[in-house]
């Protein structure tokens, strides 16, 4: 099981209604229906991951989560995932709102664009950072908002949302000291956990 996925598995509670946001294929999903018996649905956009979702037997709806979640009604549901999505969307601030409105709670996951790589690369070659964990050229790349933990913290704080969890890790999903020490410097990916006040 992957480590972020084990983790969010441990703030889920059991028999929940859960909707996974940009789901891919369904692990996370699959995961969570066999080991909390959660119900839920999977929202995704790409056609070969519904396939899989379909495949693992994860219900599935293929929907632009950008335009919104007008489709679901307040609170119905226990809790919203969204993993390694926020930073490829169009409008992160909405999403997050509509999360907040059709879930009780929210889990976000999202890579740090403020780590001491990112910042050394741009420093030292004047480019935007491409590496094994971001393989893309700022052309061609699906993040299109470079946010780092204290922009989604300041965001947080502005819509008055309370952060319940947090963990800060490394590419591999692995909690490390100084990533504790000083998560924006140090942390490659963070793991909120977040209610409304």
């Amino acid at each position: 099981m992957r480590k972020d996925f084990e983790v969010i598995s441990q703030w889920i509670t059991p028999g929940s209604h859960i909707l996974d946001l940009a789901c891919g294929d369904g692990e996370l999903l699959q995961l969570l229906q066999k080991n909390k018996h959660v119900q839920g649905y999977g929202l995704e956009i790409n056609e070969g991951n519904i396939l899989q979702c379909l495949k693992r037997r994860v219900n599935v709806i293929e929907q632009d989560i950008d335009k919104g979640l007008l489709n679901f009604a307040d609170c119905s549901f226990d809790t919203v995932v969204m993993t390694s999505a926020l930073q490829a969307l169009h409008n992160p601030d909405k999403v997050l709102d509509e999360m907040l409105r059709v879930g009780k709670e929210c889990i976000v996951t999202f890579p740090n664009f403020g780590h001491w790589r990112c910042r050394l690369y741009l420093s030292l070659k004047g480019r935007m950072p491409v590496s094994e964990f971001m393989p893309y050229s700022w052309y061609d790349t699906p993040n299109i908002h470079f946010c780092t933990f204290r922009d989604f913290e300041a965001l947080c704080h502005n819509k008055r949302l309370r952060i319940v969890n947090r963990l800060v890790t490394d590419q591999q999903h692995q909690s490390n000291p100084l990533a504790q020490l000083m998560p924006n410097l140090f942390g490659e990916v963070a793991i909120y956990h977040l209610r409304p006040k």
